[in-house]
């Protein structure tokens, strides 16, 4: 099983924010959404900051997927 991070970069669109936008609001680091863009694994912590900061839960933002 993998991680996908693409419902995050969709709800981002949607709400016209860039990536450097949800870095400021949700206070983590340019290290952390570059881990988010390759699909990398993040702490429990840091989804509850993007979260909170785009007001949403942690199904809005990422899935499981298959490796295949």
């Amino acid at each position: 099983m993998a991680v996908s991070y693409k419902r995050l970069w969709k709800l981002l669109i949607d709400k016209d924010m860039k990536k450097s936008d949800l870095e400021r609001e949700a206070g983590i680091s340019h290290y952390t959404v570059y881990k988010l863009s390759h699909g990398e694994n993040v702490t429990t912590e840091i989804l509850e900051k993007i979260c909170k900061a785009l007001n949403c839960s942690v199904e809005e933002i990422m899935e499981f997927t298959n490796d295949e």
